[in-house]
């Protein structure tokens, strides 16, 4: 089938990739390179926007180098949270800072201790974590104000890369959300970002762009690409939202897993209403359809603990399937809890200070348990992130993670439900070209795009040993929620 000419760009945190695909949703072409994610001393996570703009020229030129058709649109999406601070040229005045980022820790327990984060959370329905842009600009007002007085605007990936291939200053209605917009209005809360201290830095916050809104590369960013000057391009949402349009996510009730770098739970409603009474954690995400928003859990217990445990191990990722088959469920009594980040929890509890452990251990023990227990405690971490969120109706999964047949099955088995996992990767990259191709009024057929998939079913006899599995994950959880000090 010919292709639609649309280039979808996911921009993740460790990796840019570029995907064209054609008229039924499949994948044409499509590139990948790394981004440099710098972990520095005390917590810190930096990436520096020269690098990332770098991996973005390089996909789109890979990708068009193999095409036999013209470009018609660049669809863009990438990481939330973070802070990337520009001045009005779009160049960086300091390295971006990581939604992965630690450094506003100490800050994050104080606002929960003082009750800002509630405030918030009542405002908007999103919770707070040290690496989201609220809590990283208070830390930086308060110890690096002159890095806030050079920037015109405290964004995200995203629009940071937008600004520098169109000039526009914008950001998309998802990003906003995170933590300051009311989402019945889809305007921020002056009263959330008054809450935060942060009314005399109201100017940096780009006000969202309309739904459907289209932009068009200038000479700078056309140069950058090697493509027309003029071309459209399109601006979120990020990566989240976008993952569950991409994988098929319609009906309210509906839910997608994404694991990746953060295990991230959605569900789809269509109700601004939420809780303000509730744990003061997660994202309540806008999306470019009125009337309809994602209720996000994003874990900080992702993929990276896959990558923290094969290094502990001396082990290679590809060894993981046959290590989880080598050990039956349960992992022979080794028990665990997930939280390896260095800025704790941010779903679907916030605690700065949650960390891992691992109980059970014996001389029997041997690294078939221990990557079991630890792919285990994530599922049951997944589990409790679609309770929180409400998953009532279809699970969809996508990311790295789920390319293991064994660890997807554990996912299904904890959560006692089918998973249906898209047939092509690219699914952030899919719902940015889907939003694309609604914006600038290209046909696109979502039930034949979502179509190609495969299901996971649960097993009923693993899925009822695993209640109580998950039973003791909750208890091991409350009692060293009691222990965590930063």
């Amino acid at each position: 089938m010919p292709g639609l000419g649309i280039i979808g760009v996911d921009i993740g945190t460790s990796l840019t990739k570029a995907v064209v695909f054609d008229e039924s949703g499949m994948s044409i072409a499509q590139a990948s390179t790394p981004s440099e994610v710098h972990h520095l001393p005390g917590g810190l996570v930096e990436q520096d926007l020269e690098q990332v703009l770098g991996t973005v020229a390089t996909v789109v030129r890979e990708v068009v180098a193999g095409l036999d058709t013209p470009v018609t649109a660049l669809a863009l999406t990438g990481q939330g949270d973070g802070l990337w601070l520009r001045d009005a040229a779009g160049a960086q005045v300091r390295p971006a800072i990581s939604w992965l980022d630690g450094r506003a820790n100490a800050l994050l327990a104080k606002w929960q201790a003082d009750g800002v984060t509630r405030e918030v959370f009542s405002r908007t329905g999103s919770g707070m974590f040290p690496g989201c842009t609220a809590a990283i600009m208070s830390f930086l007002d308060a110890h690096e104000s002159e890095s806030l007085d050079r920037a015109v605007v405290a964004g995200y990936c995203v629009d940071a890369v937008v600004q520098r291939l169109t000039g526009e200053i914008t950001v998309d209605v998802s990003d906003a959300s995170l933590p300051f917009l009311d989402p019945a209005t889809r305007h921020y809360s002056e009263q959330a970002i008054d809450a935060c201290g942060l009314s005399h830095r109201r100017s940096l916050f780009a006000e969202p762009a309309e739904p459907k809104a289209v932009f068009r590369l200038n000479a700078d960013g056309a140069a950058l690409l090697g493509l027309p000057a003029g071309l459209p391009v399109t601006a979120g949402p990020f990566d989240l939202p976008a993952s569950a349009i991409g994988a098929g996510v319609r009906a309210p009730g509906d839910g997608i897993l994404t694991a990746g770098t953060t295990l991230a739970c959605q569900v789809l409603t269509d109700s601004p209403v939420f809780d303000p009474e509730g744990e003061p954690a997660g994202m309540f995400l806008s999306t470019p359809t009125a009337g309809e928003f994602l209720r996000a859990m994003p874990a900080m217990v992702g993929t990276a603990s896959i990558d923290w445990v094969c290094r502990l191990l001396g082990i290679e990722v590809a060894e993981i399937g046959g290590l989880l088959a080598a050990a039956p469920p349960g992992a022979g009594g080794v028990r665990a809890l997930p939280f390896l980040s260095n800025s704790g929890e941010r779903a679907p509890f916030v605690d700065a200070s949650a960390r891992a452990q691992f109980a059970g251990l014996s001389l029997e023990s041997g690294r078939a348990e221990v990557v079991r227990a630890l792919c285990e405690s994530i599922a049951y971490a997944a589990r409790h992130c679609f309770e929180a969120a409400g998953l009532s109706g279809r699970l969809y999964a996508c990311g790295g993670g789920v390319r293991s047949p064994e660890w997807t099955q554990i996912f299904a088995d904890v959560l006692g439900r089918p998973i249906v996992i898209p047939g092509d990767p690219g699914v952030g990259a899919r719902g940015a070209v889907i939003v694309a191709a609604e914006s600038l009024g290209v046909p696109v057929d979502v039930e034949l795009w979502a179509a190609n998939s495969r299901t996971v079913e649960y097993r009923p006899g693993d899925a009822e040993f695993y209640q109580q599995g998950y039973a003791d994950y909750q208890a091991s959880l409350s009692a060293a929620r009691g222990l965590w000090r930063l």
